[in-house]
Order: structure tokens, then C-alpha cells, then sequence
């Protein structure tokens, strides 16, 4: 049996989620914006043979785009999520181990007899992601992860590869690697990737063969395990258990600065609300809080503060997450300062599992029980009806400087009401 790694990643993924629930936008140029519509994250083919690049800020080429006719629309992070956890619920069931690596990406361990077994085993997942879920998916084989990610890469970015390639059964794999410029290396970041091309190392044969304790003196064991994986010899194992996160960060910009104390406070309260939401789906507790403001660095006035709490007792419950936020929001707040963005960090985190409590802290355990069902309703009811269906007043109803999203799209998969509809005649 022959033991390999795989990449699996959805292509251009924020726009092959577009495209799934509006068949209308196949065949046309799409692009995808960042929060507040700021800049273009993910683009179709077709928007990127008319030479448009990622990155660019919208507000400078969207008269560029109305004449090409290119589709805009703002990020739907719902429908992505949700899209996510569909493609990995179906990558699990083919799979004999699966470590998710992004909200696009996994890696998967895979045995097979021979050479057609791996590649029909491949062309029959991608035709079944295309079938459920509209995504198209590369997939790349190697022995190692770097090597599976190379190979990966290859796959999609060479049409004649048809979306799969294997490097350990290339014919000569040191052709591709040499068609791998040292910045497409996985691991490999634009310092070191400049330091490489420096020294006449500009793709990832010559990387995989210079000299390691040359390369060791510039990148420590990073940049070796990155050439021992390159030379086959697994240094980055699968991890199929995600570790606990040690951090969850909630953080927003602004569509328009906000300048006063209750429009803080009403945003600091959204995001504080989003952060307990996501410890309870984690199954943690918070033992510490920092919060954080700051205005456009390019301005000559610059002003950021942050402030820290360290709680009691750790808590997921978001009315006591809510108190202590507020407290810290009115510490750090000055007046007159043009904010444009504002976040909260949950810090400390441990497991649900065990709680410890405080000595000097009587407990109530009724109480407690009480505000967990109150918690767990809420949760339900967002969760079936939308989030914010049930929320707490100091959100305030109306907040004109939420986070902008004007071309958004009106299809999901988590709202009953923007679920597209087919007539039949």
C-alpha cells in the first residue's frame, strides 16, 4: 500500500460559493470585496484573465470594472462558513484522516494499491463536490504536506493538470519544482523569500537542495523542516484532532468613524456578543479580556489604547462578558478621537469540562443554571432565525456605522428567507 498526503482546497472559494447558490453569475467576471467593501479578496477566472489582481482597493478601479462588466459583490461570511462545513463534512466521509487547515483548505492521509486507484479516488471527490455543493476543488498528492501544497498549487494553476497532480508520480519532478517560484513555497514568507532570491535560490528545487545549515543560520528549524519536507522526509505531521484555541478575537472597521462614547459602547457590545457566542460553539471559557481601539494610522493624530481584565472566575456567560467590557470601554475612550475600529481579544481560554471557582466567590448553582438555559434559548433562537433575532439593548437598533456590505448578495444557506427559490412552470 502506498501511504500519501494530500491538499484539498476549493478553488477561489468565496466566489465558487457565490456562483453555487447564482448560476447567472457562471461564465461572468465575479470579484468578491473585504469587509466595508475595502478591497478584492477572491476572484473567478474570468476576472482574473482580464488582469485584474487581488488586493486592489476597490474605490480605485470600480470604473474600471463597471466598463469590463465585471460582477461585484460584498463578502457573505455566513454563507462561506456554512459552505465550509459542508465541503469538510463531505472531505471526512472520503477520507481516512482530515486535519482542516483553513475555511478552504484540508489535508488528508490516503492509502491505495496503485497509482489509477489514487487518481480515480481523486476524480471522483472532486466530481462529488461539484455535484453537492457547486465547488470546484483541487487536489494535490505528495509524501509530505509541503510537498502535497507544491503539488496542490501545480494542479491548479496549470490547466493541462485538470484540478489533480501527483508529484511523487511525476515523471520528472524536478521540472515542476523548478516552475515553483521561492515566494509559492509553503512556509516560505517575503523576508525570507527575498533573502533566497539574494542568494540565487529563486524556486523550490534550488531551495530543496542548497545548503541546510546556510538556510538554518537565516530561518532556524522552520526553514529546515520546510527543506526536509521537500526532500520527502515528514517533519509537519496530520493533526485530524484540532488543538484548543489559547485565543478567539473579534474585531470589526467601521464604515464611518464614530467619535462618541454611546456608538462605542454599542459596538463594543456586538462584538463582545459575537465572542461569547463563539466560546460556548468552542466549548470554553474566558479567563481574561483585552479590548482595543484605534484611529486611521494615516492620520497625523494617530490614537490607539487597549485595556485588560483578568476575571474571577472563567465565564462564557455573556451578560457578565457584557459588564466588564462596558467598564473597560469607558476606561479607555477618549473624546474627539476618529475611530475607526474596535475588537475584543478572549483571553486565557480553557475547557467547559472544569470550572474553577473563586474562595472568596460564593457560588449559586441554581442561578448559574438558570442563566445557562436563559443562554442556550437565545442561542437557539439566533441560531434558527438569524443572529441578532435576540440580543441585548445596549446594541442599539440602528447603527449606521456597521460594517458596510452594499453589494451583497440576497442568497444563503442559514437564513430560511434567503434561500433561493425555484419556480418550475
Amino acid at each position: 500500500m502506498i501511504q500519501t498526503t494530500a491538499l484539498i482546497d476549493g478553488n477561489n472559494f468565496y466566489a465558487s460559493c457565490e456562483q453555487s447558490l447564482d448560476p447567472s453569475l457562471i461564465g461572468r467576471p465575479l470579484v468578491i470585496l473585504s469587509n466595508n467593501d475595502g478591497c478584492i479578496i477572491s476572484r473567478n477566472p474570468e476576472a482574473r484573465n482580464l488582469g485584474i489582481k487581488m488586493g486592489k482597493p476597490y474605490f480605485k478601479i470600480s470604473s474600471q470594472l463597471r466598463k469590463l462588466k465585471v460582477v461585484v459583490r460584498s463578502s457573505n461570511y455566513a454563507l462561506y462558513g456554512d459552505m465550509s462545513q459542508r465541503l469538510m463534512s463531505l472531505l471526512r466521509k472520503h477520507c481516512e484522516q482530515l486535519e482542516i487547515y483553513s475555511i478552504d483548505e484540508a489535508f488528508a492521509s490516503f492509502s491505495s494499491s496503485s497509482e489509477q486507484e489514487l487518481h480515480q479516488w481523486a476524480r471522483n471527490l472532486r466530481i462529488l463536490a461539484i455535484q453537492q455543493l457547486g465547488i470546484p476543488i483541487a487536489i494535490g498528492f505528495g509524501t509530505t504536506k509541503v510537498q502535497a501544497k507544491l503539488a496542490n498549487f501545480l494542479a491548479k494553476t496549470i490547466p493541462a493538470n485538470a484540478g489533480i497532480f501527483n508529484l511523487l508520480t511525476a515523471e520528472d519532478p524536478e521540472y515542476w519544482l523548478k516552475r515553483i517560484a521561492i515566494e509559492d513555497v509553503w512556509g516560505i514568507g517575503n523576508k525570507l523569500a527575498y533573502w533566497c532570491r539574494m542568494k540565487g535560490i529563486n524556486n523550490a528545487l534550488q531551495l530543496r537542495d542548497m545548503n541546510t545549515q546556510e538556510l538554518q543560520s537565516k530561518s532556524g528549524i522552520t526553514g529546515t523542516r520546510i527543506q526536509q519536507e521537500l526532500r520527502g522526509e515528514s517533519c509537519i505531521p496530520l493533526t485530524p484532532k484540532s488543538k484548543p484555541k489559547q485565543e478567539t478575537c473579534v474585531s470589526r472597521s467601521f464604515r464611518r468613524p464614530i467619535t462618541t462614547l454611546d456608538e462605542l459602547l454599542q459596538a463594543m457590545a456586538r462584538r463582545v456578543i459575537i465572542a461569547s457566542e463563539k466560546l460556548r460553539r468552542q466549548r470554553q471559557l474566558a479567563g481574561a479580556i483585552t479590548i482595543f481601539i484605534r484611529t486611521s494610522p494615516f492620520l497625523p493624530s494617530f490614537y490607539s489604547q487597549s485595556a485588560s481584565k483578568k476575571l474571577d472566575i472563567p465565564t462564557d456567560d455573556t451578560s457578565i462578558l457584557l459588564k466588564e467590557t462596558m467598564e473597560l470601554t469607558r476606561e479607555i475612550f477618549e473624546p474627539y478621537k476618529a475611530l475607526i475600529k474596535a475588537g475584543i481579544i478572549m483571553q486565557k481560554l480553557q475547557s467547559k469540562k472544569h470550572i474553577q471557582q473563586h474562595f472568596f466567590i460564593n457560588h449559586n448553582s441554581k442561578i448559574q443554571k438558570k442563566r445557562e438555559n436563559l443562554t442556550r434559548v437565545i442561542d437557539q433562537l439566533n441560531n434558527r432565525y438569524g443572529h441578532g433575532t435576540v440580543t441585548w439593548a445596549i446594541c442599539g437598533s440602528i447603527n449606521e456605522w456597521q460594517m458596510g456590505s452594499k453589494d451583497q448578495s440576497n442568497v444563503s444557506t442559514t437564513l430560511i428567507n434567503k434561500i433561493p427559490i425555484i419556480k418550475a412552470e
